[in-house]
C-alpha cells in the first residue's frame, strides 16, 4: 500500500507531467444570467398588465400591443349616421318556374306534313303549329255526308208512305196495325239522320285536330317530332313544349319561424314586394310580387313554400333558374343609419367609435335595431350626425387622435352581406342551414361573428400595417 502511494507521488512530480493553468473568473456568466431574467420578468409583468386594461371595458384601451397607439395620430375613415328608415327583408332560395306549362300532343293519328314554328319562338295562343295529313278525316267526312243523304231519302219516301196510309185508313180500306208501322219506320230513319249528322260533326272535328294551335301564348321549346313521322293519340311523349314565361313565376321557401309574419301581411291591402336577385346575390334582376303560399310545412327541413309572379317584359328570367329572393316584410322607422363596418363587438356588448371635437375617438355603446345589407340601424347610442369610423379601428383606443377621411356616399363598406346596400340581411334565420335569413332582433348579441375592419369603403393609405400590428387587425 505505502509502495503504490510513494509511486504515484512519484508520477505526479515527474519530469515533463503537463500542469493546468489556474481556472479564470466567470462572473460574466452570471452578470447575463441576472438581465436575462430581468428582461423576462419585465415583459411578462408588462404584458399581464397590458391584458388586464384590455378587459376592463370595452375594448377600447390597449387596443394595440401595450397600448403603443395611444400617443400617435391615427388615420381613419369615418361615415356619418343619418336617421332614416330601414327596410327589413327576408331572404330565400328559390327557382324560376313558368306561370304555366304545356306539352302539345296531337288527338288524331296521321303523318305530320307541315310545322309552321321554328324552335325557341315566342307564340301566341291560337297560332298554327303543326298540319297531319288530313286526307283521311276528308274521306271519312264524304261518306257520312252520303250516308246523310241516303237517309234523307229514305225517309221522305217513308214519310210519303205514311201520309198514303194514313188517307187509306181514314176511309177504312187498311188496318190501324199497317198505319203504326209506317209511322215507325219515319222514326228509324229520323234517328238514322241524327247519327249521319253527328258522324259528319266528328269527322269535321278529326280535320280540325289535324291543325295543331297554340293552347296558351309563351316560348316553344325544341321541337320533339320532325316532319314525316306517323304520329298517334295514344302517343306518350308529346310533340312540342311551350312554357308561359309572361308573367312567369318564382317558387322560393323561407323558415316556418317566419310564418306568422309573412300571413300577418298577406291579405294586406298591397302585395309583399318580391325582389329576385342573381346566383351572387349581388345585381337585382327583376321586381314582382307575393302571390300566394303553399297549404302545409315540410317537416323534414321545416321550411315551406311560397310563390311570386314577376311580369317578365324583358324575359331576364327563365325557367328553372336559380335565384335569391328578397321579400320586403317591414320597415324600420326613424333610427339611425351607419355602415356595418362600424359596428364593433367586445366583452360589453356592441360600440361604435364616434369623432368629437374633431379629432378625438370616443367609445360609444350601441344598440342594433336592424341589420340590412351593408347598413345597420341604431336604435339607441347615437344621434344624427355622429361621425363613426368604419376603417381603422384596430389601432384606436378610448381618447386616441385621428385623422379622418370621409367614405364616399353609396360606396360599400365593411363585409360582403351576400347583397347590395340596402337589400340583404346579415343574419341567418332560425333554421340553420336552411334557406330563408331573419331580421336581427333588437340589442345583438355578442356572439354575431365579428366586423372585418380591414374591408374599407375605398382603399385608403391608413390601412393596417401588420409590421405593427401582429395580431393582422383580427378580433
Amino acid at each position: 500500500m505505502g509502495s503504490s502511494k510513494s509511486l504515484e507521488l512519484n508520477d505526479s512530480h515527474a519530469p515533463g507531467a503537463s500542469t493546468a493553468p489556474p481556472a479564470k473568473s466567470k462572473w460574466w456568466v452570471w452578470v447575463v444570467l441576472l438581465a436575462i431574467v430581468g428582461l423576462g420578468f419585465w415583459y411578462f409583468h408588462g404584458r399581464s398588465t397590458s391584458e388586464a386594461d384590455s378587459k376592463s371595458g370595452f375594448g377600447g384601451k390597449g387596443r394595440g400591443k401595450g397600448g403603443g397607439f395611444g400617443n400617435m395620430v391615427v388615420p381613419v375613415v369615418v361615415a356619418n349616421a343619418q336617421k332614416g328608415d330601414l327596410p327589413v327583408y327576408l331572404l330565400g332560395l328559390g327557382s324560376v318556374t313558368a306561370f304555366n306549362t304545356v306539352t302539345v300532343h296531337t288527338r288524331v293519328d296521321g303523318q305530320i306534313v307541315k310545322v309552321n314554328f321554328t324552335e325557341g319562338q315566342y307564340v301566341h295562343q291560337g297560332d298554327a303549329l303543326i298540319e297531319i295529313d288530313p286526307r283521311p278525316y276528308q274521306v271519312m267526312l264524304e261518306q257520312a255526308e252520303g250516308q246523310l243523304a241516303k237517309d234523307q231519302a229514305q225517309l221522305h219516301d217513308v214519310q210519303v208512305d205514311f201520309e198514303r196510309y194514313t188517307l187509306l185508313f181514314n176511309e177504312g180500306v187498311i188496318p190501324k196495325q199497317q198505319v203504326d208501322t209506317q209511322q215507325a219506320q219515319v222514326g228509324q230513319y229520323q234517328g238514322a239522320i241524327k247519327a249521319d249528322q253527328a258522324t259528319i260533326d266528328n269527322a269535321k272535328l278529326q280535320l280540325v285536330y289535324c291543325n295543331i294551335t297554340a293552347p296558351i301564348s309563351g316560348r316553344v321549346g325544341l321541337r320533339l317530332v320532325d316532319i314525316g313521322n306517323i304520329v298517334h293519340a295514344a302517343d306518350t311523349n308529346g310533340l312540342l313544349v311551350i312554357t308561359q314565361v309572361q308573367p312567369i313565376a318564382v317558387i322560393f321557401t323561407l323558415p316556418q319561424d317566419q310564418l306568422q309574419q309573412v300571413l300577418g301581411k298577406l291579405y294586406g291591402e298591397h302585395a309583399l314586394p318580391v325582389e329576385a336577385y342573381d346566383r351572387d346575390d349581388s345585381t337585382k334582376i327583376a321586381d314582382g310580387k307575393l302571390l300566394t303560399i303553399d297549404n302545409q310545412i315540410d317537416p323534414t327541413t321545416g321550411t315551406y313554400k311560397l310563390k311570386a309572379v314577376f311580369q317578365n317584359d324583358h324575359n331576364v328570367l327563365f325557367p328553372n333558374q336559380f335565384v335569391n329572393v328578397h321579400m320586403l316584410v317591414d320597415v324600420k322607422r326613424n333610427v339611425m343609419i351607419v355602415p356595418a363596418a362600424a359596428i364593433q363587438r367586445g366583452p360589453q356588448g356592441t360600440y361604435v367609435y364616434v369623432v368629437e371635437n374633431g379629432n378625438t375617438v370616443k367609445i360609444r355603446p350601441v344598440t342594433i335595431a336592424q341589420t340590412t345589407g351593408n347598413n345597420v340601424g341604431i336604435s339607441a347610442g347615437l344621434d344624427p350626425g355622429d361621425v363613426a369610423v368604419i376603417d381603422g379601428q384596430d389601432k384606436l383606443q378610448d381618447g386616441s387622435q385621428v385623422t379622418t377621411t370621409t367614405s364616399p356616399i353609396g360606396a360599400p363598406s365593411g363585409r360582403n352581406s351576400g347583397g347590395p346596400s340596402g337589400q340583404g340581411q346579415s343574419n341567418l334565420g332560425p333554421a340553420a342551414g336552411q334557406s330563408g335569413q331573419a331580421q336581427t332582433p333588437a340589442g345583438a348579441p355578442t356572439s354575431t361573428p365579428p366586423v372585418n375592419p380591414n374591408a374599407p369603403a375605398t382603399k385608403h393609405k391608413a390601412q393596417s400595417n401588420p409590421a405593427s400590428n401582429p395580431d393582422g387587425g383580427k378580433r
